[in-house]
């Protein structure tokens, strides 16, 4: 931990003592602290915008993106793009979306990003297929989660290991474009243990047509869990989890020009048969957990994820970058090459390997009929990238040949790398009908950038710059029950995100973020209505390939300055029965946004170009609209999901929008049914996009990329 502060060590150290703490009392026999929220129930004792998706509701849909999951949640949006969820595009509350590096992610309450604070734009996230519930939390109800709070916490549980002695499941689907399915667990609880193993193979051969190429994937999962009671009386819980995963998907940066998205939307061009995404990600999670009794507890988390990733991609064509001409050339030689003519293609290895690890520790405890918690975390992370490109021929005949290979390193040979201490301390105030939430969240971060150039073998020293930063974020949230069917919720928070390793001279991200609204409940009828308004006071902009940056300022941090975000969020839900034996519900929710720039600036991001003061932040819709509708009898169930967006710009600006900066409005409609064959099994079906509508999903590589066409595929599932 070289470079680490005193205060760092000191607190370190404290962590882990609490970790070989000893007590007595106990009131539970369960590691507890995988959730964020933990149900629905909760929600609404929650003084702030929260959502949680349980199991039951996860699998309606069959859904395995996240993506049309989070669909559900209002305040939330997501940028498809390779129309599987395997690299989500995920934004909160005007944040924006570019590889939901402006969001907390976590799995089981860990932070699950690879590199959180030194690199936050990375390309891995959590299988969806194999997640029991879906947590979101934003405005003042994420006080405890960072370090990017200025959006808000999105927390995945792992599957939890069964509160019975033995118990699993087996669940085989397939469908359309080579889709398959293979998902099995199995474990139980037993007097002083308890376990449980999961594995999970998805795959499909992708719905692109690629000249000599593939278009799918393939993905496996494997993880497992042991909970071992220390004690007798299970006052002291130990739960060791070890996850593996790897990936192969033949997945491009190159979308189309829009006259080929016009005539042949399915199609990807020769220049990108080479390109493929690999990756390997390993955890290691411990979890402690000391019941002290009379409602104590003091939970410590030990966690190491290690994640490699190669992206062998075309970035460009005849030297032109993708966003710079690129592919339009590699449209002309699609559809006029003549014989004997070729062009050159640059090929990426963007190989990088990252590492977060750290001890975090919480104490919760009642006060005199209140809560309070207590936390602290010590968190390093790191990005080491050892690039190179290779340039290839590609001819007529849509053969590629290699021209010339790289030198490993010769692209990029640099280590971006942080360590942080955070701490929070929150206290629940229960007054008469008022909830009170206040509290505080300390960030003090050290990021650092070793750069070795032509020095491949790393023997020499490198160039270093070095950005230390700390922020004091209070928070207070509050929810005033009028009855017991109404409530009323407000909360301000200062949000907070970091510069990212090595940007010296760069300003944090910081905001003010405000909102309030209410939360009725009342028998089969559930309302939410919230408006926010965020006041930032500098937004970052992480100059990216995905955002079709310029090849030379790839790495870079642009402050945008001030940025106003103001909206509204609605959530409802209502069932009834039509009969004894035949049960309706309809559900939607409903987004509003605006998002503007108060400062004119040059940003040397494609995305945002020359940005002028008033123009509207792009890929932020106005207006986003779920609506739900599930019928149910006694073994059958059957639903249809519709999806709204409102058209939205790829780039700054105001006023009507031009064509080839638009991603025009749509409506995807989702459809499943299943039928249950006895308490056991059960057969279902699942439908993405019902009416096969062909739509854009984002221009920001420089090309169109476009949305999966229908797929349907059927499933048996098993659980004993």
């Amino acid at each position: 931990m070289k470079g680490v502060s005193s205060m760092k060590l000191s607190a370190l150290s404290l962590a882990v003592a609490a970790v070989v703490a000893t007590s007595a009392q106990a009131d539970s026999q369960t590691v507890e602290r995988l959730q964020v929220i933990g149900s629905k129930q909760a929600v609404t004792e929650t003084p702030g915008s929260a959502y949680y998706m349980s199991e039951e509701e996860l699998s309606e849909f069959e859904y395995t993106d996240v993506m049309r999951a989070l669909g559900n949640v209002p305040g939330v949006y997501v940028l498809e793009e390779d129309g599987y969820g395997l690299r989500p595009n995920i934004g909160m509350r005007g944040t924006g979306v570019n590889r939901s590096d402006k969001i907390t992610q976590m799995e089981d309450g860990v932070l699950s990003a690879p590199a959180p604070y030194s690199a936050p734009a990375a390309y891995y996230f959590p299988t969806f297929a194999r997640i029991q519930a879906l947590e979101v939390l934003k405005g003042s109800s994420s006080i405890q989660y960072g370090p990017r709070t200025t959006g808000g916490v999105l927390n995945m549980v792992s599957r939890q290991i069964p509160n019975q002695p033995f118990a699993g499941m087996f669940d085989l689907s397939a469908g359309q474009d080579g889709y398959g399915k293979g998902h099995v667990w199995a474990g139980g609880q037993g007097d002083r243990v308890g376990a449980v193993v999961e594995a999970l193979r998805y795959e499909a051969d992708g719905f692109k047509d690629v000249p000599n190429g593939d278009s799918g994937f393939v993905r496996h999962d494997l993880m497992t869990k042991v909970g071992i009671a220390l004690d007798e009386a299970g006052n002291h819980q130990f739960e060791m989890k070890l996850k593996y995963s790897d990936e192969t998907s033949d997945d491009t940066y190159m979308g189309l020009t829009q006259g080929d998205y016009a005539q042949r939307p399915y199609a990807r061009y020769g220049a990108s048969q080479l390109d493929v995404m690999d990756t390997e990600h390993k955890q290691l999670q411990a979890t402690y957990q000391w019941n002290i009794g009379n409602g104590a507890r003091l939970t410590t988390v030990a966690y190491r994820n290690e994640f490699a990733r190669n992206w062998y991609k075309a970035d460009q064509v005849d030297g032109l970058g993708l966003s710079g001409g690129g592919i339009e050339r590699a449209s002309v030689f699609d559809n006029e090459a003549q014989p004997g003519e070729s062009i050159n293609v640059r090929l990426k290895n963007n190989n990088r390997n990252y590492i977060s690890q750290g001890i975090q520790t919480q104490f919760d405890m009642p006060w005199h009929q209140h809560d309070l918690s207590f936390g602290l975390r010590y968190h390093e992370d790191s990005e080491d990238r050892f690039q190179w490109t290779d340039m290839f021929e590609l001819n007529a005949n849509q053969n590629m040949s290699l021209a010339e290979a790289g030198v490993p390193g010769t692209d990029a040979n640099r280590k971006g790398s942080a360590e942080a201490l955070a701490g929070f301390a929150k206290g629940r105030f229960y007054l008469g009908g008022w909830t009170i939430d206040a509290g505080f969240r300390v960030e003090d971060i050290d990021t650092y950038r070793r750069d070795w150039g032509t020095d491949l073998a790393r023997v020499g020293s490198p160039a270093q710059r070095v950005n230390s930063t700390s922020a004091v974020l209070p928070s207070l949230g509050a929810t005033y029950s009028l009855s017991d069917s109404l409530i009323l919720l407000a909360g301000v928070q200062q949000g907070f995100a970091p510069a990212s390793a090595g940007n010296e001279g760069q300003d944090n991200e910081e905001s003010w973020n405000y909102e309030a609204g209410l939360r009725y409940l009342a028998g089969n009828l559930m309302l939410d209505a919230i408006a926010f308004y965020s006041d930032y006071d500098n937004m970052h902009g992480n100059c990216t390939a995905a955002q079709g940056c310029d090849l030379d300022n790839i790495g870079a941090q642009v402050n945008a300055g001030e940025v106003e975000v103001y909206g509204a969020e609605l959530l409802g839900q209502y069932g009834f029965e039509l009969s004894p034996s035949l049960r309706l519900m309809i559900d939607g929710a409903y987004t509003y946004t605006q998002a503007e720039f108060q400062n004119s600036f040059n940003s040397n991001i494609g995305i945002w170009g020359n940005v002028t003061a008033g123009d509207s932040v792009p890929y932020q819709p106005d207006h986003q609209l779920r609506l739900g509708a599930s019928l149910a009898g006694n073994a059958w169930q059957a639903g249809l999901n519709a999806r709204y967006m409102s058209e939205m710009r790829t780039v700054a600006g105001t006023g009507d929008i031009a064509q080839e900066d638009r991603i025009a409005s749509r409506v995807v409609l989702d459809a499943s049914a299943r039928y249950h064959i006895d308490d056991r099994q059960q057969l279902y079906v699942s439908i993405d996009n019902l009416l096969d509508r062909t739509y854009i999903t984002t221009r920001m590589h420089g090309g169109i990329m476009v949305g999966k066409p229908l797929t349907a595929h059927v499933g048996y599932r098993y659980r004993f």
